[in-house]
């Protein structure tokens, strides 16, 4: 059995009281002194470590006996109490955690029925959850597969709050009008409220009924179409209906990939089999020029600013069925584009959909193809690598280390706080005038996990001056990345280099995506705000002082505009 802990907040609280105990940074009651406390607080962490959890549960207890107003300790007694199985004892103290706000609220209440449910008191544990989820409970389908609620599976009112149904003996247009209804409870029960969204719950609800009415003369496309729409309507990037690979319209998609330049649509990436098509200009999309198409899917495309079109709309050019539900193609498996080739000549070329890559990121399917491959140039910098997470390279010429930073994520082969302080290790031990962060592909991870990068930047005074730190960003750069270019932007003398961040620097955000049981759709309603800088900063998106916008003709030369900038920028 396992307890819900969401990690933002426990490995920050275990972090917390390390630092306390190292730093004696500690409250007391009448009952002990500073090094009394420290010895019993060490005692609670050994015996966590330990798993010794009945001997935890007693060095926890006696802490926030001493200290009851640091909500960090009493989210560790409860863990320890939980973990021996005292589960009263457990439910007394995440308790206070909520009465402190230490975690989520809606977690610790969540926390409090897990226990009530184990004890075997099923009004009490019903009673908690429904709590819970009217208070946000962000994580749906944790509630529906819980094992410590497992005796309640077939119970009504259970089914009701974590919105389970059996759909397969649903009707199909009762099985739609299931999910519509659980949607338009997820978007008010769990979507983030606390500042203002674009689109009202009260219009929200009206477009849910207007669709439910509608379902019978909808094909299922049509229906996940409206569905779209209305999701993008919330007005944030995170928020979005995800497809899946269950649904067969979002399983299909031409083997290609096309990418927005200043220039145009072209065609950047491809199934070794339409090789020739790389580095082609995309001038018509059936019988719509690229700037109709872009027009067209426009409402179907989430976002926090006017840079993610530039994203994700080519993206979706990939999936026809959407092109044909517009009425953009007649076709919903093949497409004819004309286009201007590398060699500069105008044909015409037809596409047809396959199962075969219906997702391309920044790493490219094995048997795919970029076009900056095909050049007798080497690479730059930006396009090497690709695969893995961060790495960095010295270029002795200029005194610059590159560090490209993918993903904020841990890398398998070694943790981003081991890959900074062997990146600082390199910077002090050897002749380096700038650095370069590279983010232009870092679409986001895990927040917390960029701590170390940051407070290692801020305090090297080699590195942290104007003119010597750079930072590269655009349209890609979004959510835990955004967060990490906000702090970078607050607390560095970092040089802003690229196009426009995917984010703003406040913005509505996380992911915590559900499936809606009829249709086995993905849904995310993002239910956290983010105001990782000033509560008065109303930016769309983080600028560059140094803007570079992507260009074929760069592209097609295998140059980094962004990388020229900062070798040649001079304090």
């Amino acid at each position: 059995m396992k307890l819900y802990i969401d990690a933002r907040f426990s490995v920050m609280g275990l972090a917390f009281i390390m630092i306390c105990a190292s730093n004696n940074y500690l409250i007391f009651g009448q009952s002990g002194d500073t090094e009394n406390f420290q010895e019993l607080l060490a005692k609670a962490n050994a015996k966590t470590a330990a798993k010794d959890w009945i001997e935890a549960a007693k060095s926890w207890e006696a802490v926030v006996r001493i200290n009851p107003v640091e909500s960090k300790f009493w989210r560790q007694s409860a863990m320890a109490q939980y973990s021996a199985k005292d589960y009263k004892s457990a439910i007394t103290s995440f308790e206070k955690l909520f009465e402190l706000g230490g975690d989520m609220p809606s977690v610790s209440l969540y926390n409090i029925a897990t226990c009530y449910s184990l004890l075997g008191e099923k009004e009490q544990a019903l009673n908690w959850l429904e709590k819970a989820f009217d208070t946000g409970y962000p994580n749906l389908e944790r509630a529906q597969t819980d094992d410590n609620f497992k005796a309640f599976r077939d119970d009504a009112r259970y089914k009701k709050i974590v919105g389970l149904a059996d759909t397969d003996k649903m009707a199909r247009d009762d099985g739609w009008r299931f999910d519509l209804a659980l949607l338009a409870r997820e978007v008010k029960r769990k979507g983030y409220n606390r500042v203002p969204r674009k689109y009202t719950y009260t219009e929200v609800e009206a477009e849910i009924k207007r669709i439910s009415d509608a379902v019978p003369k909808l094909t299922d496309m049509q229906i996940s179409m409206e569905m779209m729409k209305l999701i993008v309507k919330l007005g944030d990037g995170h928020s979005a209906m995800q497809g899946s690979r269950v649904r067969p319209e979002f399983c299909l998609s031409v083997p290609v990939k096309f990418y927005l330049f200043q220039e145009g649509l072209f065609v950047t990436a491809a199934d070794a089999k339409y090789k020739d098509l790389l580095g082609a200009q995309v001038l018509k999309y059936g019988e719509h020029t690229v700037d109709e198409v872009m027009k067209a899917l426009d409402p179907f495309v989430s976002r926090d600013n006017e840079m993610q079109p530039k994203e994700f709309a080519p993206t979706l050019m990939r999936f026809l069925a959407l092109a044909n539900g517009v009425g953009l193609i007649p076709d919903a498996k093949k497409v004819s584009l004309t286009i201007k080739d590398a060699e500069g000549k105008t044909r015409t070329v037809e596409l047809s959909v396959d199962a075969t890559a219906p997702e391309v990121a920044r790493v490219l399917p094995a048997n795919w193809v970029s076009y900056p491959q095909t050049l007798a140039l080497p690479l730059p910098l930006y396009l090497r690598n690709l695969n893995s997470t961060y790495w960095y390279e010295y270029l002795a010429d200029s005194k610059t280390v590159y560090f490209q930073y993918n993903n904020v994520v841990n890398d398998k082969a070694e943790s981003l706080a081991a890959f900074t302080e062997r990146l600082f290790k390199f910077i002090g031990e050897n002749p380096v005038e700038k650095l370069v962060i590279d983010m232009r592909w870092n679409n986001g991870g895990n927040t917390f996990l960029n701590q170390p990068l940051l407070l290692a930047l801020i305090r090297n005074e080699k590195i942290n001056q104007r003119g010597r730190l750079f930072v590269i960003i655009g349209r890609k750069t979004f959510s835990a990345a955004q967060n990490s270019a906000t702090f970078f932007d607050r607390f560095t003398s970092v040089i802003f280099v690229g196009e426009p961040s995917g984010s703003s620097p406040n913005f509505i955000g996380e992911e915590t995506p559900f499936t809606l049981p009829y249709s086995k759709i993905s849904v995310n309603i993002s239910n956290l705000y983010w105001a990782s800088s000033s509560p008065l900063d109303f930016r769309a998106w983080i600028a560059p002082t140094l803007y570079t916008p992507p260009t074929i003709e760069a592209y097609k030369a295998n140059r980094d505009p962004a990388m020229e900038a900062i070798l040649s920028f001079r304090p």
